[in-house]
């Protein structure tokens, strides 16, 4: 029984703290509207961009990040590389319109906060830091 409990409250701690990447980025701008939310854009090459991977998995699959990340509205404009990791051609396109809006550099990783309607308010790149002081990076951008 105590197992049982255990596994109910381990996936519920999961659940809460879970990360809502958006897909849409259309959606992510009615969301940021109507709940008043700034937007985090994420520019990364998944599968081919070391800083990228090192970002997602020292910062985007923290915990401090998916604790705070619900203050924000999340979206990852990815450019994978490997034929098998190609994304659906609406989905490339969209994020190849945002890339043409947001990141005319082309950089990898880029971080960019939006405000709700999608004028940036800051952005960053790589840093080697722990998570809670990338978050607290992101979070400057809003005051």
């Amino acid at each position: 029984m105590k197992k049982i409990i255990l596994s109910t409250l381990l996936l519920l701690s999961a659940c809460v703290y879970s990360q809502d990447w958006k897909s849409d980025f259309n959606e992510v701008k009615s969301i940021a509207a109507k709940e008043n939310k700034n937007i985090l854009l994420v520019f990364s090459g998944s599968d081919w961009c070391a800083p990228c991977i090192k970002l997602d998995k020292n910062v985007w699959q923290s915990d401090a990040f998916k604790k705070e990340s619900e203050k924000w509205v999340l979206y990852k404009a990815d450019f994978p590389k490997k034929k098998g990791n190609a994304l659906a051609p609406e989905l490339a396109e969209s994020n190849k319109k945002l890339a043409e809006k947001y990141n005319k550099n082309g950089n990898f990783p880029l971080v960019i906060l939006l405000n709700p309607e999608g004028k940036a308010i800051g952005m960053e790149g790589f840093k080697n830091i722990s998570a809670e002081d990338y978050i607290a990076i992101i979070n400057s951008f809003q005051k």
